[in-house]
């Protein structure tokens, strides 16, 4: 049927209109900070088996540096640490969980790559660890470097970059191994204490915190080369903008306070320091947590409940853990180091 050109127009504009009233009405997906505030609880994906990084507590909870920053994004966005629900996730399991919205983040240890940051519907919003790959053999092996390795078994955790970037060294240098890979670390480090694998291959700091978990851990030892680069970080789903500033934000906001001196201990008393970076950071002047969504003290809650980088670093990873690991390139860039953070401005 045709219609004069007036009856055309009008029925135009009824259609547009009918579709920005639809538009208008339309439910708009809830952002990741809604659901969190909604629900009052952030729940955040950890790997369970990795001590300095994740590991039960014996209350229902989690410790860890993975675990501490789960906390302190919980205290920048509900006020109080202690509102998290801890997803213990394999590492095959921890993707998929974060991409179904099992879980709100995902502090599980995983390498920032291209393939993940873009294939994966994620995004890794920052560097809380740098570390690189390293293999333990048993002790009295007479296996000195990676050459030594030729034909042996070497156990790692699937789905995890150490499964490629092994593949890659041996490959290429023309060197024949077994790959042996199990769902998570411990089964992986049990597997290679029982000997069932001639070596057993992770993160570094990985190795170091598996070395206290066996029977014998005198009985095995890291070798020296570090076979590749391992930026972990925490990720969030693609698309949800302000909810990845939020965690991004949180991570700079700690490692920011180590630069200036603010601690867990003097966290609230700094706020009526005359330094305008502090007050800018712990909200006491600029305003700067509408940006966010948030509280103008978003920051100071995050540090006063967790401290700044450096110390959940010692408490979890260096000088006041089990494990002494020394900061390396996860000194302050003041130090040295490779932790920098743009300013809270």
């Amino acid at each position: 049927m045709r219609f004069p050109g007036r009856c055309r127009a009008a029925l135009l504009g009824f259609a547009l209109g009918s579709a920005l009233v639809g538009a208008a009405e339309w439910p708009a997906a809830a952002s990741t900070l809604d659901t969190v505030k909604a629900r009052g609880v952030l729940v955040c994906g950890i790997n369970p088996n990795l001590p300095g990084f994740g590991m039960p507590d014996g209350q229902g909870g989690f410790k860890g540096l993975n675990a501490d920053l789960c906390r302190a994004v919980a205290a920048a966005v509900l006020g109080d640490a202690a509102k998290v629900r801890f997803m213990a996730l394999t590492a095959p399991t921890r993707f998929t969980a974060l991409q179904s919205g099992a879980v709100d983040v995902l502090m599980h240890n995983s390498t920032w790559t291209l393939s993940r940051d873009t294939g994966l519907g994620i995004s890794l919003t920052g560097i809380d660890f740098y570390d690189g790959q390293a293999f333990m053999v048993h002790r009295g092996s007479r296996v000195a470097s990676l050459s030594d390795l030729a034909g042996a078994s070497v156990c790692m955790q699937q789905g995890s970059t150490a499964e490629l970037n092994a593949s890659d060294y041996f490959r290429t240098r023309g060197i024949a191994f077994e790959p042996v890979t199990f769902a998570d670390d411990d089964q992986a480090a049990q597997a290679f204490q029982s000997g069932r694998c001639d070596a057993l291959t992770s993160d570094a700091t990985a190795l170091a915190a598996t070395r206290l978990k066996l029977a014998r851990p005198d009985e095995a030892e890291t070798l020296p080369e570090i076979i590749s680069k391992e930026p972990i970080g925490p990720a969030v789903r693609k698309g949800d903008d302000g909810w990845f500033d939020i965690v991004r934000w949180t991570l700079f906001a700690l490692i920011d306070a180590e630069d200036l001196g603010v601690t867990r201990a003097n966290a609230r008393g700094q706020a009526a320091s005359k330094l305008p970076e502090i007050r800018r950071l712990l909200g006491t002047e600029g305003g700067l947590g509408k940006g966010l969504g948030l509280a103008d003290d978003w920051a100071l809650s995050a540090i006063a409940a967790v401290g700044n980088y450096g110390e959940v670093f010692d408490r979890n990873l260096g000088a006041g853990s089990a494990l002494k690991i020394p900061r390396g390139p996860n000194a302050s860039w003041l130090k040295g180091g490779l932790m920098y953070a743009p300013p809270v401005r």
